[in-house]
């Protein structure tokens, strides 16, 4: 059965982080927050995974409660859905909103990050861009958001 999941996530800027998209570190002034690394693109394709199989949340498999979490590397926590999803990924699509820095000179190493830990091939994952205009906590620089769809093979 071809199943399709939405996944969407955001974090504010810190300075002192690294600023990590799909597994990626990008040069920046500062990071995202958050108890794990905060990677805001991963989180948003794990949660799309998730629904798709049906699975909960993020939330529910990773609490900011659980000490086991706290710095969590998230390319490790979406490898570890992926080999407990009981369904193969076909692919994913996803859009990381923010003003700065420009995404365009990084997609291709993130698509690739993306797809060595998803299991499929490069073209099988899209990773695109957009601002905020100016409008709202994206637009005025404050933080980044990120939405995936992620569609699956679920044998169930």
């Amino acid at each position: 059965m071809i199943r399709t999941g939405i996944g969407l996530d955001t974090h504010r800027f810190e300075p002192g982080r690294p600023l990590i998209l799909g597994g990626v570190q990008i040069p920046h002034d500062q990071g995202l927050a958050g108890y794990s690394d905060a990677d805001v693109l991963a989180h948003a394709v794990i949660d799309a995974l998730l629904g798709a199989a049906g699975r909960g949340d993020i939330g529910e498999h990773f609490p900011d409660t659980d000490p086991r979490y706290a710095g969590a590397d998230s390319l490790a926590l979406l490898r570890d859905v992926v080999a407990e999803l009981g369904a193969t990924v076909v692919n994913v699509d996803a859009t990381v909103m923010m003003e700065r820095p420009k995404l365009g000179p990084h997609k291709a190493a993130i698509r690739a990050s993306l797809a060595a830990v998803l299991g499929i091939a490069e073209h099988a994952v899209n990773v695109k861009a957009t601002t905020g205009e100016g409008m709202g906590f994206v637009g005025r620089g404050e933080g980044v958001a990120a939405i995936a769809v992620a569609t699956v093979d679920d044998p169930a």
